[in-house]
This record gives C-alpha cells, sequence and structure tokens, in this order.
C-alpha cells in the first residue's frame, strides 16, 4: 500500500528531525493524551534549542537536579526451587498389628491403591511447589493408579513416557521430563518390592507428566522474572484437572501434544528444528565481520559468490548468471560485481548500496547451525508465552525485524517497515488488542522524556514549552503557562503533564494506533521518513512507527486509505475500532514467513542470551532432582 498525499514542511527540518522521537517503554503514564481533544492548532517553534545564559538555580541537592527515570533492567534469573514432594497425609494410618495382617501382601493386581501408597514413606520425590501440591490433594481426593494395571505399567504410561521422551522435538529437554520404568515382573522381586516400585513409578511419572504440560501451555521460564520489558499475563493450568482428564482418557498423547502452542509458526519452528538438526554444519564459512567496498578486495569475497550462484532462481540467473561465472573467483570486488550484490541485499530487505557488510554476509551465509538451533529453540519458547491462537485479524510487530504486519485469515495483507525503540530505550514484548486510531493526535510527552530531557533545559528557559507548542497541565488537569512553574524546584516526581498539539512536526505525525498498556507504546506516524530507509531502524523512544501508518490504519479499521485521507482533512478525531484485533509487539530472532520459511534476524538487544541464562538457571535447579 501506498501513503497518500504530500505535506509541506513548515517547520525547520532540524525541529521536526528531534520532534519524531516517539515513546520510552519504560514509562507507564504516557496514555495520558488519550483524555484530552480539540485544542487549537500550533506549529512548534523547534524543540530543545540551547538554553539562554544560565539563571542561578538550586543546587543539585535542594531541587533533584541530576535525577533520572531509568529504563527496565535484566535481572539475574532465579528458578523455583524444587520441594520434595510429602506423601505423609497419603500414608494409612498405623492399626494394631495382628498375625492375619502381618500376612497380607498388597496387591497392585487388586489395585490396593491405599495399601500400596505406604512404600512412599522413605520415597524422595522432587518436584515444583505446585506440582507436589497438586500430586497430594489428586491422590488424596481419588487414591487409585492412573498408569499401572495389572501389576505392570498400562499402555497410558507407555503413551505418556514416549511423549515425554519426544520433548527434544518441541525444543525441551527430555532429561526434565525423564522417568525409571520398572522392568517386567520376575521372579526374583518380592510382592512387596513390586508394589513399592510401582507406586513409585506412579507419582514420579505424574509429576513429570504435570512438569511437560505446565513447559508446553507456558514455557519454563516466566519472562516477567527477567525484565520489565517483558509483560505476560499468567496462563492459568489446574493441575489436579490435569490428572484427572488423564486419568479417564486413553488418549494421552492427543492430551499432552494439545497443551502445545496450536498455530501454524509453532509448527514451522518444530519443522525448521528437525531439519537444522539433521543438517550439516556450513561448509562455506564467510568471517562475519566483513566489510567491502566496490573497489577492495577480500578472499572472503568468492566465498560469497559462490553462495549467489548456488542460489540463483531464473530471475536472478537470468540477469547476473554470466557475470558470476566470469567473475566468481575474483577477490577483486569489481565494479561488473555491484549490481548482483545490489540486487542480493534488496531481496533481503536491505536498502542495498552495495557495501558488503555483517548484514550481508549473514544474509548469503547464514549462522552458524548452533547459533540457528539456539534461535529457534528460544523462538519455540517465547511462544509459549504466547495465546495458542494468535487470532485472526491480527497485527504481528516483529522487533528483531523491524517490521510490522496486518494478517487476516492466514494472508498477509500489509507489511511494513518500522522503527523501534533504541538500546538505551528498549520497545516492551508483550501483547494487547488494538482499541482506536487518533487522527492529528496530541503527544503526551512521557514522564521519562521530561525528566530526562526537557527539564535541564527547562530550569533554564521555563518558557520554552509554551513557544515550542506544548501543553502543560497540573495534577487537576488544568491547564498552565510553563513559564509559571518553577521547574528547578523538581527531580524525577512533576507534578505536572505534558502534551504536543498536533501540528506538521508533532511527533506522531498524521496519526496513531493504540492499544492501551502501561507501558504507553503505540504504532504511530513520524516526520523523520529518513529513518525507513535505514536496514538497523532501533531508533525511537520505545514507541513503533510506521512507513505506512495509513494502510495500517486502514487495515485495523477496516476501510480504504483513501477514507483514512478523508479523515485527515479535518484535523484532530479519533476513530474506535470496533473488531477484535490483537496486536503482538514480538521479539523473535527466528521466525516463519506466511509460507512457513524460518528466517534468522540479528538480536538487537541481545536477549536471546539472557533467556538462554535464564533457561539454564531452570536446568540447574531440575537437575538434581529425582
Amino acid at each position: 500500500m501506498k501513503i497518500l498525499g504530500n505535506k509541506k514542511a513548515i517547520l525547520p527540518i532540524a525541529m521536526a528531525a528531534t520532534l519524531a522521537l516517539g515513546q520510552q517503554s519504560a514509562s507507564a503514564q504516557g496514555l495520558f493524551d488519550m483524555l484530552f481533544g480539540g485544542g487549537i492548532r500550533h506549529n512548534p517553534q523547534g524543540e530543545f534549542p540551547p538554553p539562554p545564559k544560565p539563571r542561578k538555580v538550586r543546587p543539585a541537592g535542594e531541587d533533584g537536579g541530576g535525577v533520572r527515570i531509568s529504563s527496565p533492567t535484566y535481572n539475574t534469573y532465579r528458578a523455583d526451587k524444587l520441594v520434595r514432594v510429602d506423601f505423609k497425609s497419603l500414608l494409612p494410618a498405623p492399626q494394631p498389628t495382628t498375625a492375619q495382617d502381618a500376612a497380607f501382601v498388597p496387591s497392585v493386581t487388586s489395585n490396593s491403591f491405599r495399601d500400596a501408597v505406604a512404600g512412599l514413606s522413605d520415597y524422595e520425590l522432587f518436584a515444583e511447589p505446585d506440582i507436589a501440591k497438586a500430586l497430594i490433594a489428586y491422590y488424596s481426593a481419588n487414591p487409585d493408579f492412573i498408569w499401572v494395571s495389572d501389576n505392570a505399567p498400562n499402555s497410558r504410561a507407555q503413551d505418556a513416557v514416549r511423549v515425554l521422551g519426544e520433548a527434544a522435538s518441541y525444543g525441551l529437554t527430555p532429561a526434565d521430563y525423564s522417568v525409571d520404568i520398572p522392568a517386567a515382573a520376575s521372579s526374583a522381586a518380592t510382592p512387596e518390592e513390586r508394589t513399592k516400585e510401582l507406586v513409585r513409578f506412579e507419582m514420579a511419572l505424574s509429576a513429570r507428566v504435570l512438569r511437560y504440560a505446565h513447559d508446553a501451555q507456558s514455557g519454563r521460564v516466566d519472562p516477567n522474572r527477567m525484565t520489565g520489558y517483558y509483560d505476560f499475563p499468567a496462563k492459568p493450568f489446574d493441575l489436579e484437572g490435569a490428572l484427572k482428564t488423564l486419568a479417564h482418557t486413553q488418549e494421552v498423547r492427543t492430551y499432552l501434544e494439545s497443551r502445545h502452542p496450536q498455530n501454524a509458526e509453532y509448527q514451522a519452528l518444530r519443522v525448521e528444528l528437525e531439519a537444522l538438526e539433521a543438517s550439516e554444519e556450513n561448509e562455506i564459512v564467510v568471517d562475519p565481520k566483513l566489510l567491502l567496498k566496490p573497489g577492495e578486495s577480500s578472499p572472503e569475497l568468492p566465498k560469497l559468490l559462490t553462495l549467489i550462484a548456488r542460489n540463483l532462481d531464473d530471475e536472478m540467473g537470468g540477469n547476473y548468471g554470466e557475470v558470476l561465472s566470469r567473475l566468481g573467483k575474483s577477490e577483486v570486488y569489481e565494479p561488473e560485481l555491484v549490481p548482483v550484490i545490489k540486487a542480493v541485499q534488496q531481496r533481503a530487505g536491505m536498502k542495498g548500496d552495495g557495501v558488503i557488510g555483517p548484514r550481508t554476509v549473514a544474509s548469503l551465509a547464514g549462522a552458524s547451525k548452533a547459533d540457528k538451533i539456539e534461535k529457534v529453540k528460544v523462538a519455540l519458547e517465547e511462544l509459549r508465552w504466547m495465546p495458542s491462537d494468535l487470532g485472526s485479524p491480527r497485527v504481528f510487530i516483529n522487533q528483531p525485524a523491524f517490521t510490522a504486519s496486518y494478517i487476516d485469515n492466514g494472508e498477509e495483507k500489509l507489511k511494513t517497515r518500522a522503527v523501534i525503540g533504541r538500546v538505551t530505550n528498549q520497545t516492551a514484548f508483550f501483547y494487547n488488542q488494538i482499541k482506536q486510531v487518533d487522527f492529528h493526535p496530541y503527544w503526551g510527552v512521557p514522564q521519562s522524556i521530561i525528566v530526562n530531557e526537557m527539564l535541564p533545559r527547562l530550569r533554564g528557559d521555563p518558557g520554552y514549552l509554551d513557544r515550542a507548542g506544548y501543553e502543560v497541565t497540573d495534577s487537576r488537569g488544568k491547564r498552565i503557562p510553563s513559564a509559571a512553574v518553577d521547574w528547578g524546584a523538581y527531580g524525577a516526581n512533576i507534578p505536572f503533564s505534558v502534551r504536543q498539539q498536533p501540528s506538521e512536526a508533532n511527533a506522531l505525525g498524521e496519526l496513531k494506533i493504540l492499544f492501551p498498556n502501561k507501558h504507553a507504546i503505540y504504532m504511530h506516524d513520524t516526520p523523520q521518513k529518513s529513518f525507513f530507509a535505514r536496514d538497523m531502524r532501533a531508533l525511537s523512544h520505545g514507541c513503533v512507527r510506521l512507513q505506512d501508518p495509513r494502510g495500517m490504519a486502514a487495515a485495523v479499521l477496516g476501510t480504504t486509505i483513501d477514507d483514512i485521507a478523508e479523515k485527515l482533512k479535518h484535523g484532530h478525531s479519533t476513530e474506535n475500532v470496533t473488531r477484535v484485533i490483537p496486536v503482538y509487539v514480538a521479539y523473535f530472532t527466528a521466525w516463519p514467513d506466511m509460507s512457513g520459511k524460518v528466517e534468522y534476524f540479528d538480536d538487537v538487544y541481545g536477549r536471546d542470551s539472557k533467556l538462554m541464562q535464564a533457561l539454564d538457571a531452570t536446568e540447574a535447579v531440575r537437575t538434581p532432582s529425582s
């Protein structure tokens, strides 16, 4: 889709470039602007100009100078420790011993579960606290075997063990769910020993099946513990109910596999993982830090040209086959090769400048097999944090890909370039629901930007906001002149709200698309169109800027771009989105396209390694468990 209409720049370019800042994800107060409407159109006269000669202000210790609002941090992940399951409440009460009692031997064949649990008196089984609690609650109310029949593991148990053994195909660790399976009954084992062995197998399998089902549905780590940049609601799981279901069905495999996300993306990542595991390591390895400009030479160039020639399609072969055949062994980056490299770059979504750098190398040579496997496993874990059914229609923003898509009925109806938060102002990872579109919006300046970026200037020039097209309101919503505020009296806690009026240079451009969230993140237009030409687009304060905001607005409102253009002619207004459209502000360094082909992206925020650390911490806790 193409954005319609051209706007005249009515302000200095420097001012417009500075105003298009987006929103800082750390702020929880940037949505107050939704509450305002109307107002006078005003053209700012420049943003953050150098302050005039310094005024005498209070020392920093008195007025909070130097105080900043910090972004979320990443935590060292600490997994919940396992607890020993306390079987005491399941054990039968001691009874006076008689000669007849002494001769009685519990028999699993007769399903005497109450007698068999005596074999748990000294059993050390460790499990997650909620699973340990669920085991006791379930077997107290349902004193019977699930996994044992006729003195042996039953077919239900055999199916469960097989599923647990296939955990690696989902990117999980089979050792986390391993259970010692009793051998076939033999004359060497006494009836008492056999009974003890089977009842312990019963409890261990139930504990590991519950762990598997939980991990499949919700993931192995709690993402919200990792950082404030992750924000996912809990996924309730009835552990006792799961055991009840398993006790009354022969479709154990079906049940356990249904706990995994049921979407095409999860399946595509599983297929990719299987293919990677079976594949050979890359036989052509190119220096990932290669930087080569036309006219320069490198022994790495023939490797790249070999990879290009190997993957030529009819169009590329027709255009560049002869050049590659003739110069494919050249270590000199000849002028004739520049169009080839540009075409390859453009196909990979880059701007096609002809300079061979790390991104070009990565697109051609790819990551190592080990790196790809890690990215896919990370992606599978992250998908388990999200709804099993992603919904249709939906908006999907993948931050490492710098793209935003509108997907409906399995078809990507719109895909546009996006700008996300800088490394110092990272965009959060969460999902929500599209609520409304604001035309010619106000920009509610987050407290973090007021404190970190505006306040130092306001201390020397308190009237700056009045001149620059901003409105200041107090805690009661009363508008007051910026010049009337003693900004030097405040530190991180400023009892005022600031918003920028609609204008050609408004930081949000001509529209914004809202999905209210505590991170104050939304999609919006921007005056800084040049950012979309860059390959690395982590450049905002945290909000998501769209190259085609009109196209996205038309998609979520179920209308046309012409209709959006018409609405924009009438100044500030708001329109609610009447359909249920989930939006995923996601972070996947491995993600399948609509055809199922998995693409790989740079980990711009370094989050994959932090997730791997959390998974390692979880493994460390589980390893000593029995």
